[in-house]
């Protein structure tokens, strides 16, 4: 059957008729169901289920209308075209076929439209939220951690309600003092909402404060607000009604689980509570000394308040940072970590934090990926917007090559947090170990630095992937000038070792430099710093697979907390992957290989 014939069979069994009648009919429908949703404000998950009906039951009708015809008996199949019948002398055009069904994907479109419009307009619509910083209306500016403490906790609050994506604190309080409007903020971050308090009187019993609901879309609009004066021994309890009731207020649904988490009462020791804050306010600046007085405070807090499980949680992520990035040593650090942390969850087995601790141990410490895997996912059923916990479960399943998951989470984590540079940082990453998008990390890491320019991660892994980019791309003198780069801006190398490397670059190319480099660091050691992980990508680019392997096995026999990463496929280790010995090494870590 050729077009002209196919198109005149369409039209002898009404098709046309058909599609255009349905088309206005659905429109009309849809306008109908808009305006009685709007009288009675239904949920929009009531428009949004017509409209999916009116737009499946388009191909259905097609097709009944092609099989089936009204006739005088009523509804009767349609009998194939006698080919002895005379022929329509009314030609078919087909641009009156191509402007029906243009016609028709408007008014689908239009309906559309229609309803993403309603349900902009609705409170339920609010699906996700930033809780901007505190104002300190007490006229005491000594007292900035407690209010900073307020946002913070209400933050780590609401983001138990897995249905309510909550932006994380650095990400809100990036418009700290900031005049940009509401609906900006909630464009940058992505949300529907803001919360806006202030803390109007602070005594020795009690505190004042002010939260507001403000909608950002389609226009900026206060939809809620209300006034509190709490007990100080009772600002837990405050936090979980706030969170139920703006729930309520944006018609979120707590799982059965999160009302009871969210019912749980508790007094606080007002002391131990101020202590605690002050802790948390030092811990979130993620370095070396204001982690150590980070553990002085939460210390303070679990000597007032012994029973309360968040101080011990503090401390424990306190070690365990200084012992992460190396600001201590791992025989002081993990020890205390796994006090704190095994006291934290006796006194709340609930504790999203603790179980984000146990994770981060059975995977860089322990090689326990089951176990790593089992506390990562407990810790997200508890806090499911936390973004580090997020991307952290993201390079877990990096380095188990399960790479779409990995993808998904960090997606999750990146959307969550977008102004961290930890987050780009570990985002960047991703892309670059697990997608081999080195051109898409180089841009996130340059984000990260333009936030903050010291942040060290995203200086060291931005000239690792242009150094790795460049060299895999042949461009030599671009890859030792990112070396150059790296090294003296880092201060990695002193600068004998630095010139000579050049020297030979520059005398005998890229190999004579790689081979200079590992002279040096023998040399001059920490003065011409190559970590164990450096030190095998080299020879690696040298084809020296022996000593390789020989950094590798040390690696691995000492422990070396970043050895996973040997997993993930796209790296200098994919030349590896068909060597014996790393193979060996891969099965004794119970890695994919």
């Amino acid at each position: 059957m050729n077009l002209k014939e196919f198109l005149s069979e369409l039209r002898r069994r009404k098709v046309y008729r058909v599609s255009i009648a349905y088309g206005f009919a659905a429109w009309l429908i849809a306008q109908i169901a808009d305006l009685i949703s709007e009288s009675f404000e239904a949920d929009p998950w009531v428009m949004q289920t017509i409209i999916t009906i009116l737009i499946l039951g388009f191909p259905v009708t097609l097709i009944l209308s092609w099989i089936f015809d009204i006739g005088p008996e009523g509804i009767e199949r349609t009998l194939p075209k006698d080919v002895n019948a005379p022929t329509e002398d009314e030609p078919i055009s087909v641009k009156l076929v191509i402007g029906s069904l243009v016609l028709i994907i408007l008014l689908v479109i239009g309906s559309t439209w229609s309803i993403q419009e309603f349900t902009k307009g609705k409170k339920g619509s609010i699906s996700s939220l930033a809780i901007l910083p505190f104002d300190n209306f007490t006229g005491h500016d000594s007292l900035a951690y407690f209010v900073a403490g307020i946002q913070s906790s209400l933050i780590g609050d609401m983001q138990k309600v897995s249905a309510l994506r909550v932006s994380s604190k650095t990400s809100s309080s990036s418009f700290q003092d900031s005049k940009t409007s509401i609906p900006e903020i909630a464009n940058q971050l992505n949300v529907d909402a803001a919360i806006e308090g202030e803390i109007t009187c602070m005594g020795e019993d009690s505190i004042c404060v002010q939260i507001r609901l403000i909608r950002a879309f389609p226009e900026e609009e206060q939809i809620w607000v209300q006034n509190y004066k709490i007990e100080r021994g009772e600002i837990l309890n405050f936090y979980n009604n706030v969170t139920k009731q703006i729930s309520k207020e944006i018609d979120i649904a707590l799982t059965p689980k999160e009302d009871r988490l969210l019912a749980t009462s508790r007094k606080v020791n007002p002391e131990a509570y101020d202590a605690f804050l002050k802790g948390t306010y030092y811990w979130e600046k993620v370095n070396e000394q204001p982690a150590k007085k980070a553990i002085e405070y939460f210390q303070l807090a679990t000597e007032l308040d012994p029973e309360w499980a968040d101080p011990y949680a503090g401390l424990a992520n306190a070690w365990a940072l200084l012992g992460f990035f190396g600001y201590s040593p791992k025989s002081v650090t993990l020890p205390k970590t796994y006090l704190y942390l095994n006291k934290a969850l006796e006194l709340d087995p609930n504790s999203a934090k603790a179980h984000y601790v146990a994770a981060i141990l059975a995977v860089w410490t322990e090689w326990d990926w089951e176990k790593g895997e089992r506390e990562f996912l407990r810790s997200i059923e508890l806090d499911p917007n936390d973004a580090s916990c997020r991307m952290y479960y993201a390079h877990l399943l990096m380095i188990l090559r399960k790479t779409n998951e990995a993808d998904r989470q960090a997606n999750i984590g990146i959307e969550l947090d977008p102004m961290k540079p930890l987050i780009l940082g570990l985002y960047g990453n991703v892309l670059w170990q697990n997608n081999d998008d080195r051109q898409g990390a180089i841009k996130v890491y340059e984000k990260s630095l333009s936030i903050d320019p010291n942040f060290g991660l995203g200086n060291r892994d931005l000239y690792e992937v242009q150094m790795e980019h460049t060299y895999k791309n042949g461009e030599y003198e671009k890859w030792i000038g990112f070396w150059n780069k790296k090294v003296e801006s880092l201060g990695y190398w002193n600068t004998k070792g630095r010139e000579a490397v050049l020297k030979s670059f520059d005398e005998g190319g890229h190999i004579a430099a790689i081979e200079e480099m590992i002279r040096m660091n023998e040399i001059y050691g920490k003065d011409c710093y190559l970590s164990e992980g450096v030190k095998a990508e080299r020879y690696i680019m040298l084809k020296n697979i022996d000593k390789a392997m020989e950094v590798l096995d040390k690696g691995y026999e000492k422990r070396w907390f970043l050895m996973p990463y040997i997993s993930p496929k796209y790296h200098y280790y994919e030349l590896l992957k068909d060597e014996p010995r790393y193979i060996e090494i891969l099965k004794k870590m119970d890695l994919p290989y």
